[in-house]
């Protein structure tokens, strides 16, 4: 824990920029609607969020070769705050959708950089336990700023104050920690036709996860909503879906170091489309029933990025981990930008009902595809990296991750060599 202490002022300041993000993708929503916002409207504002991550994405590394990491994120958070902070002075369709292309720009750039910064500072002895501390605390983060909305509500100015408070908040740990300015990340680069060529299965997954987990974020509160759930209640359906999201991660990931990737793809995409069917049938309003199904969904669903990411690894050469995690990341945006549009336009004209009926369809494509590749592809590689959980928050994630893997592939591999080389019987004299 020790060698942890450091990276404290770090992981602060992620968790309290996670919970302003969380809470910025669902209030935007319930508010959009109590303005009058047509669903679709709503859905461009949420696909302008994702287009401007992707740009977040390129920018970051002139950026902080520019700027450093400690000015560029005092900036970044300042622009992000304003930003946010103007939506509630102009209620404006168009004027939103703006609003969230800069944000989407800003929180793309300040997580690559709190990132890359933690990159940074760890070594292969804490790497592993860095990310499983990360990952807690997006989980929480995200989880616990849903509850903010049923307290300070929506209708009123006081909860875009909060969240704007919550970006503003999260400059104060990165500015009082020490005054390292580490290399910015690599640039966002990447070879589509060579990633497709590796894995069209992993680039599928990816722009399926995409079209989902995205609609999701942006859209799903509409969904609740229109099933007649309060502020409360959607916070919970909100919460579950994300909590969910972290149950089956290892177990699937650890069945998928055992047996073929292909399958538990396949198990894990089948699970989640016979689950949003089981809610477009059984849920209705019964909050219970929606609250169970939603936190499968995510069980079921959140895992589909790692497993892709893992799939292609395996896959790659030694020399294209980095711009697989970079291209996958590229490939889940593009369907992140598309999918809350394309979903919210369907609820608009089908009703809430849609919403599921839509992510039902993304997944089953997704399903008979992975079949596809089973009975035409090639067989997966025997000698398979470890599988790394992954968060979509910035590229640089997804190679910490993957390098983090590859380590203890490497340490396990070099055990098992060592123990034969001991088991050899020595020769005589």
């Amino acid at each position: 824990m020790h060698s942890l202490r450091p990276l404290f002022p770090l992981l602060i300041t992620a968790g309290v920029l996670l919970a302003g993000n969380g809470l910025q993708g669902t209030l935007v929503t319930l508010r959009g609607s109590a303005e009058g916002f047509s669903a679709t409207v709503i859905g461009l504002s949420g696909a302008g969020y994702y287009f401007g991550f992707i740009v977040g994405c390129w920018v970051t590394p002139w950026l902080l070769r520019t700027a450093g990491h400690i000015r560029a994120f005092a900036a970044l958070a300042a622009i992000a705050a304003c930003a946010s902070l103007a939506m509630v002075i102009i209620i404006d369709p168009f004027f939103w959708f703006l609003m969230r292309l800069v944000t989407g720009i800003c929180f793309a750039s300040m997580f690559a950089n709190v990132e890359s910064w933690i990159n940074a500072q760890v070594n292969n002895s804490n790497r592993a336990r860095t990310l499983a501390i990360y990952r807690f605390v997006d989980l929480g983060a995200v989880t616990l700023s849903q509850y903010m909305l049923p307290v300070f509500g929506i209708g009123g100015f006081e909860i875009f104050a909060v969240m704007t408070m919550l970006i503003i908040l999260s400059i104060v740990p990165v500015a009082l920690a020490d005054r390292s300015n580490p290399a910015p990340p690599a640039p966002f680069s990447f070879n589509p036709k060579r990633l497709f060529a590796v894995s069209p299965l992993a680039c599928a997954g990816a722009v399926t996860v995409g079209l989902t987990t995205a609609s999701f974020r942006s859209v799903g509160p509409l969904y609740a909503e229109g099933l007649g759930l309060n502020v409360s209640d959607i916070a919970s359906f909100m919460s579950a879906g994300i909590i969910g999201g972290i149950v089956l991660q290892y177990p699937l990931g650890y069945l998928s170091d055992i047996i073929s990737r292909r399958s538990v793809l396949l198990m894990a995409t089948a699970g989640s489309t016979l689950t949003g069917l089981a809610m477009v049938w059984f849920a209705g309003s019964n909050l219970a029933l929606n609250l169970a199904g939603i936190f499968l969904w995510g069980a079921f669903t959140m895992p589909l990025y790692s497993l892709s990411a893992a799939h292609a690894n395996d896959k790659a050469e030694a020399g294209e981990y980095v711009q697989i995690a970079s291209g996958l990341m590229f490939f889940w945006a593009i369907g992140a930008s598309i999918g809350p549009l394309l979903s919210a336009i369907l609820v608009d004209w089908f009703g809430a009902i849609a919403f599921f009926t839509y992510v039902c369809a993304m997944h089953g494509a997704f399903v008979l595809y992975t079949i596809v590749r089973i009975v035409r592809g090639a067989p997966d590689e025997p000698d398979r990296g470890r599988f790394a959980a992954l968060l979509r928050t910035s590229p640089v994630f997804a190679r910490m991750a993957t390098q983090s893997a590859n380590i203890e592939q490497s340490d396990q591999d070099a055990s098992q060599n060592g123990d034969r080389a001991q088991d050899k019987p020595e020769k005589s004299g």
